[in-house]
């Protein structure tokens, strides 16, 4: 990944983390609480496609599973946002651009449905049975709702910034520096001379447009040419 999109994806996760843990959870909504670090790797996978959402995946779920109050086991919500930013990136759009709100709103549902069921069945298999005393059922509908209505407020504008961020400028450093090699290449096979090295011909084709140039002001001072 590139500097920038590093730098912008890991102030968006701990701003995400600091929002979640602060306000989120403490809303005592019924059911699950909104995921807002799923709906930020949700809108970096759209534009930085599926190795990209893997990694931002990975790394906010472990930041997510290491940060305070975190009650489960270490990994576990790394495997879901890995998973879930790798299958969103597949579905990137060609640009990063959105033509429509109706495909990222279902990327919204899908992901998060199917990082509830991933969550629940990870936490299964090493004892967790939490799930199962609130009800699956309601953990769904209610994870779906809440991303839902906040999706629109996040994944557009966490969009816009990584599409901006694309423009790198260490990128645009060496792409100067190699149409800065062009033209120096280019300007080199025009005037007969080699940047870190002279051509052969290069100071004799250079003494011969001097003494042209001589004959030709010779001329025009014999034959009484005037000359501007």
């Amino acid at each position: 990944m590139r500097v920038n999109r590093i730098l912008l994806s890991s102030a968006l996760v701990v701003v995400a983390l600091v929002i979640q843990v602060s306000v989120l959870a403490r809303l005592h909504l019924p059911g699950a609480v909104p995921d807002l670090m799923l709906l930020t790797v949700l809108g970096l996978a759209l534009v930085y496609g599926h190795t990209g959402g893997a990694l931002v995946g990975f790394g906010a779920g472990l930041l997510a599973d290491l940060a305070p109050p975190a009650d489960h086991a270490a990994g576990r919500y790394a495997l879901v946002l890995c998973v879930i930013g790798y299958l969103a990136g597949l579905v990137k759009p060609d640009h990063g651009r959105l033509r429509s709100a109706t495909g990222p709103m279902a990327v919204v549902v899908a992901s998060a449905v199917g990082a509830t069921l991933l969550y629940a069945s990870v936490g299964a298999l090493v004892g967790d049975t939490a799930a199962r005393h609130v009800g699956l059922g309601s953990l769904l509908f209610t994870a779906a709702l809440y991303d839902l209505l906040l999706a629109p407020f996040v994944v557009p504008g966490i969009m816009a910034l990584a599409r901006r961020a694309e423009n790198d400028p260490f990128a645009e450093t060496g792409s100067a520096a190699k149409s800065g090699d062009l033209s120096n290449g280019w300007l080199s096979s025009g005037t007969g001379l080699r940047i870190g090295g002279q051509r052969g011909g290069g100071l004799a084709g250079a003494l011969k447009v001097r003494a042209t140039r001589s004959k030709v002001a010779r001329a025009g001072r014999i034959k009484g040419v005037k000359r501007l």
